[in-house]
């Protein structure tokens, strides 16, 4: 493992086996206002106009952990670059989202990782996830949900 890697992984929160239920460790103090600080946030009504749905199908992705929210200042908003082109879902978000979520990450844990720069990709794994580099994001989603 690069030591890149393993000091990534060190940053990652971490989960352990007890009496056969997986207990999950948060990562302390992270600070989504300044990492999404930059990002384009869209409101719930406005990412069902782009998908070309009504927004309880949102509601209904966010649900089925497709997509994620930031929620500031009492508002739900998904980072623009968690969407696709053309009014579609990216599948390999999605992916993503969906493996770490079932590996005990929070929304806010996976909104820390796919937003953080990570100079083993090179990059951030969002702008990966969009990129050649989406297979390689899936891959190591999978073996920190595992």
């Amino acid at each position: 493992m690069h030591s890149s890697m393993a000091d990534r992984r060190l940053q990652q929160p971490t989960h352990s086996q007890c009496a056969g239920k997986v207990s999950h460790v948060t990562t302390p103090n992270i600070d989504l206002d300044g990492l999404l600080a930059n990002e384009t946030l869209l409101p719930l009504p406005d990412v069902a106009e782009y998908l070309g749905v009504p927004v309880t199908k949102v509601h209904d992705l966010v649900g089925a952990h497709k997509l994620l929210v930031y929620r500031k200042d009492g508002v739900k908003y998904v980072p623009e670059r968690l969407l696709g082109e053309d009014g579609e879902l990216s599948k390999f978000v999605g992916g993503a989202i969906m493996v770490l979520h079932d590996g005990g990450y929070s929304a806010d844990e996976i909104l820390h990782y796919l937003f953080t720069d990570d100079e083993s990709l090179p990059g951030r794994p969002i702008d990966a996830l969009h990129s050649h580099g989406a297979r390689e994001v899936i891959r190591r989603a999978q073996a920190m949900a595992f």
